[in-house]
């Protein structure tokens, strides 16, 4: 037997265009599965469907505004239209404001919110009525290592993520009688496109993070891939409900 074989397998990608969700969108793919980025902005999923396809997976985008329930209704609507199935949902869309709590203001409450905790609700909630009637699913959201751990200047981030790991083992809880596995990967300071500028504006800070971390270096993208993997395939059959921090030890400090 392969291990992680995910052949014949469809897996929703919220927010694969880059990122760790496009990495692990290329974990999935190489593995076996058919790759659907959804995405809200189209031209950056169709780049990344495209980057996939050149690599010789089977990948495509539909766009979709995971803030608005309906768009997340059309969009899984037209994946089992099309692809008849969902086997996977990894829920990788996110969003962050670095502001002092003090300077917190509504709508950057609701952006955040709105993004990484009531879209991925709705998009496990929906994706999961067809896994429930399917008897099968896997559901990855990512959380992150601020759920548990603070840091300055990420309030509302860290708020919405201690939401997300939460929620899933909420839906774990309710849907393991249905053969649905829900899991949370929990990454620690990962440099991806979403922080570049940021780390590179404010190279002492990520010198800061990085002393802090036990394995001594930031994490990428491709870190997180085995997780993603592990918890797609049948091999994680019995485990649901779980928080697995890719950190580099730094949750345990």
């Amino acid at each position: 037997m392969k291990t992680f074989d995910l052949s014949g397998k469809i897996a929703l990608i919220i927010g694969g265009s880059q990122g760790i969700g496009f990495a692990i969108a290329e974990g999935l793919a190489a593995a076996g599965a058919t790759i659907i980025i959804a995405n809200r902005k189209i031209e950056n999923g169709q780049r990344a469907a495209e980057s996939l396809q050149k690599e010789g997976f089977q990948a495509t985008v539909i766009p979709a505004d995971i803030t608005d329930k309906s768009s997340v209704e059309s969009l899984v609507s037209r994946v089992v239209n099309d692809f008849k199935r969902i086997d996977i949902l990894v829920n990788s869309a996110g969003a962050m404001v670095r502001k002092p709590i003090e300077n917190i203001t509504e709508e950057d409450w609701e952006y955040v919110m709105n993004t990484n905790l009531k879209g991925l609700f709705f998009c496990c909630q929906v994706a999961g009525r067809e896994m429930i009637r399917q008897k099968k699913g896997r559901i990855i959201n990512i959380s992150s290592l601020r759920s548990q751990k603070m840091a300055s200047n990420r309030s509302v981030y860290a708020i919405s993520k201690a939401g997300v790991s939460n929620l899933t083992r909420v839906f774990a809880y309710e849907w393991a009688k249905h053969n649905i596995t829900v899991n949370a990967i929990a990454p620690g300071t990962i440099i991806t496109e979403f922080n570049r500028k940021h780390f590179e504006d404010h190279p002492d800070e990520l010198a800061e993070i990085v002393r802090s971390i036990p394995k001594g270096r930031p994490g990428y993208p491709s870190d997180c891939v085995s997780a993603a993997l592990f918890l797609a395939s049948d091999e994680s059959d019995f485990v649901t409900g779980q928080i697995l921090f890719a950190d580099g030890g730094t949750s345990i400090c």
